[in-house]
């Protein structure tokens, strides 16, 4: 199948099923449901807080290398001095500053650092995995929504056209042209067919109150979705895509990388230490220093200190290499990880290639079997107005009419469905993919250039507040449409 069939099948399909619901003049559309989505769910706006949480392992990691300056005071009021001592002070304050500075460790800091970046790669590569399921369950969601509409108003139709059936038979039976077991068939086909719709109205009301839980509103007669660009020709093309592009299979990589680092920091342990100290204090006795020969003291001290410091581990007790060996089964373990993403990647691609293509194939079939039950049961009814059909017969071609019709309503929503599913298994299918609005794309990079060098102690972020939508206010939904599209 080449590209231009396969949008051209996805057309037809949503040009398809826009007949089978009629839509009034103002109707939601995919586009702003998602959109909707993209600023409210709280599954996203969870993920993306994650993120700004994973982004600050940087400066974090940054700050063990960094300078540590401490200080300290304190006031003593000595209330029980020895008995021995005649110039113990009576009252004192002390004050000092201690400065670090690391000069080497080992190349653990360092390679801190470098697994924290990492991992905020890897963190935005699953944000943007997070983003891509969210949008393929809203589209679920939005057809789910359509397609249970669709088939409620085809079973609407089919309750209207047996009563009709069974009240002509009902007439006929008084008359003495049919029997009392063709009224029994007509009364259990109307029974059957009016369960069958309320069950569909409660699979609608279940998929809009779907459709409220990921996008935060009620629908509002759905407008049929737009063409979905950019699918593959094959699937060897579909999977090369993937192996680029997929969110959760480059995260796996990155993931890798941060957990090779994490063997060189886990060695660094057994490795010298240099680092730089000073420190001062300062003392005052407040003239208490040396009671009646205070005046021979000195009543204020001021000292300070400065020097290096070489720390080299001898032994710790094989600490160091358990570290290092539990690092190296961590960074194995993450290779294997990124593996069987790859596989996964590569399964989910051929997987939502082959049933996009079934889908499309199968609406093909559907419209044929549509438009052969139409023409059967026009037949047939013909021929039971000669006496050649019974009742019975007619029966079962509306019956087949209506599951014809069911069958292609739900192979048109499965069309679509398999199609995003494969665009978002491509990594193809993001916020940035779907030509929503500029304004309100969120750019995980930019919270993580604002916190990579911060290195003031004191600057904070404001109080967390929640973003998204509550729900509690919708209202309970239900199995009705509007009459509009009831008739398709």
């Amino acid at each position: 199948m080449t590209r231009f069939a396969g949008r051209a099948g996805l057309l037809a399909s949503a040009a398809l099923l826009a007949a089978t619901a009629a839509v009034p003049a103002r109707a939601d559309t995919l586009r702003e449901a998602l959109i909707a989505a993209y600023q409210t769910n709280p599954s996203l706006q969870a993920a993306r807080a994650q993120q700004r949480g994973v982004d600050e392992n940087v400066p974090i990691a940054r700050a063990a290398g960094l300078p540590s300056v401490n200080s300290d005071a304190s006031y003593t009021e000595f209330v029980k001095r020895s008995p021995n001592s005649f110039t113990s002070p009576h009252r004192a304050i002390s004050a000092g500053v201690d400065l670090g500075v690391p000069i080497y460790s080992g190349g653990s800091v360092k390679n801190r650092v470098k697994a924290a970046k990492f991992r905020v790669e890897a963190g935005q590569a699953s944000l943007r995995g997070t983003e891509s399921q969210i949008f393929a369950s809203v589209t679920a969601a939005y057809m789910d929504v359509i397609q249970n509409e669709a088939i409620v108003g085809l079973n609407r139709k089919n309750v209207d056209v047996l009563k009709v059936n069974l009240q002509a038979t009902s007439d006929r039976f008084e008359i003495g042209d049919v029997t009392r077991t063709d009224v029994a068939q007509s009364q259990s086909r109307l029974a059957v067919a009016q369960s069958d719709a309320r069950a569909a109205e409660a699979n609608l009301a279940a998929a809009r109150e779907t459709y409220i839980q990921l996008i935060g509103k009620a629908p509002q007669s759905l407008q049929a979705p737009p063409p979905l660009p950019n699918l593959p020709a094959t699937p060897e093309e579909a999977v090369q895509i993937a192996l680029d592009n997929n969110p959760d299979l480059l995260a796996a990589r990155e993931q890798t990388k941060a957990a090779e680092k994490d063997i060189d920091v886990a060695g660094a342990n057994r490795l010298p230490r240099i680092s730089l100290y000073s420190s001062g204090s300062y003392n005052n006795y407040l003239d208490t220093l040396g009671g009646p020969s205070s005046a021979q003291f000195a009543q204020i001290e001021k000292t300070a200190q400065a020097g290096a410091r070489i720390t080299l581990p001898i032994f710790q007790g094989g600490l160091p290499a358990a570290q290092r060996r539990q690092a190296q089964a961590s960074a194995s373990a993450a290779l294997e990880n990124e593996i069987a993403s790859e596989r996964s990647v590569i399964a989910q691609v051929r997987s939502a290639y082959s049933s996009w293509i079934a889908a499309n194939d199968v609406i093909r079939s559907s419209k044929v079997a549509v438009d052969a039950a139409a023409l059967s049961l026009e037949g047939v009814r013909a021929e039971n107005s000669v006496g050649n059909r019974t009742i019975l017969d007619i029966l079962n071609a509306e019956q087949e009419s209506l599951n014809a019709q069911v069958r292609l309503v739900t192979a048109r929503r499965n069309a679509y469905v398999a199609g995003f599913n494969l665009l978002a298994a491509m990594g193809k299918a993001e916020a940035r993919d779907l030509n929503l609005d500029s304004d309100i794309l969120y750019d995980p990079a930019v919270n993580y250039k604002r916190v990579r060098g911060k290195i003031f102690d004191w600057d904070d972020d404001r109080a967390p507040e929640a973003k998204s939508t509550r729900t509690v206010d919708t209202p309970v939904q239900d199995g009705e449409i509007p009459e509009q599209q009831a008739t398709p």
